[in-house]
């Protein structure tokens, strides 16, 4: 009897549980074997009131219960063990860009089908918004196995309705939705201008973690003379000398300022940054930065 051959969803999920096998192998012994310093709580929650001692914060007292007159009560917090994850990926079409099967957008979803199978693994909340301008995609964090399988299938499905690029109103509309501290993985190539001031609030009010894509297309274009070059997002061709040192200068610029300005920009609010290449493996860096943040406790 012939095995029936498996679909390209299948084949796809199976390649990102080759991947989690990888990390659980490649993560040492402080990470116990699981993704838990990715999704572990890193900010705290009430919990409890105690009588007030020598040597407390004045403003850790809880005034509406001291107020009763049976003493000065101070609130007590816990670690948030479980936080919510929200997953916000530029799905426009700068992604489309890199080699067949290794464009940006082929390598972020493959990073947001991982984590969500590694949150089902930990039983955390994960959720996704895919955005362009607009928004394209919004599945709210859920729980276990067919959530992330729901997940994996709707963002692999997804064919963007807009080729424009608005990553701060991207950030602006997943504030909207985020009604609680959450960990938030903003996952875009940042081929864009005048987003800092969003980005400065959802490092404020959340636990950001930036991952940029880039492609080597983009930091050395190969010289081949006169030819019509299309703009991804305005849809207009230019001809273009691509051999001319002007050029090349001018595009190796560019690259070099996008990429040193979101750099810069997660340095100034100690936010954790990850650059991503199409022809790189990504696994050991993910390793990296889940081994960062367990010794830091989150963020650092």
């Amino acid at each position: 009897m012939n095995t029936p051959e498996a679909t390209p969803f299948q084949q796809l999920v199976r390649r990102l549980r080759q991947m989690e096998i990888r990390i659980l192998k490649t993560a040492d012994a402080q990470l116990q074997g699981d993704f838990s310093s990715v999704f572990k709580g890193t900010g705290l929650e009430f919990d409890d009131v105690r009588l007030y001692q020598y040597g407390d914060e004045v403003r850790a007292i809880d005034w509406a219960v001291s107020s009763k007159g049976h003493g000065t009560f101070v609130k007590t917090y816990k670690e948030e063990r479980e936080q919510s994850v929200l997953l916000l990926l530029d799905v426009s079409a700068s992604q489309q860009v890199g080699a067949q099967g290794r464009r940006k957008l082929d390598v972020g979803r493959d990073i947001c089908g991982l984590l969500a199978l590694a949150a089902a693994r930990q039983e955390a909340q994960l959720g996704i918004f895919a955005f362009s301008d607009q928004k394209e995609l919004f599945l709210s964090p859920g729980k276990g196995i067919r959530h992330a399988y729901a997940l994996i299938k709707r963002l692999f499905d997804l064919e963007p309705r807009s080729r424009q690029t608005n990553v701060a109103e991207g950030i602006k509309q997943a504030l909207g939705l985020l009604k609680r501290r959450s960990i938030v993985l903003l996952i875009s190539d940042f081929i864009d201008t005048n987003y800092e001031r969003e980005l400065t609030m959802l490092a404020r009010k959340h636990d950001l973690i930036v991952v940029q894509l880039l492609d080597q297309r983009e930091r050395e274009f190969p010289p081949l003379g006169i030819i019509p070059l299309l703009d991804q997002e305005t849809g207009r061709t230019v001809w273009t000398n691509t051999s001319s040192a002007a050029f090349r200068a001018r595009y190796r610029a560019t690259y070099e300022q996008n990429r040193e300005q979101i750099g810069q920009i997660c340095r100034r609010h100690r936010t954790e940054f990850l650059s991503i290449a199409t022809d790189s493996d990504f696994v050991p860096q993910l390793v990296s930065l889940f081994r960062r943040r367990n010794q830091r406790g989150g963020r650092g």
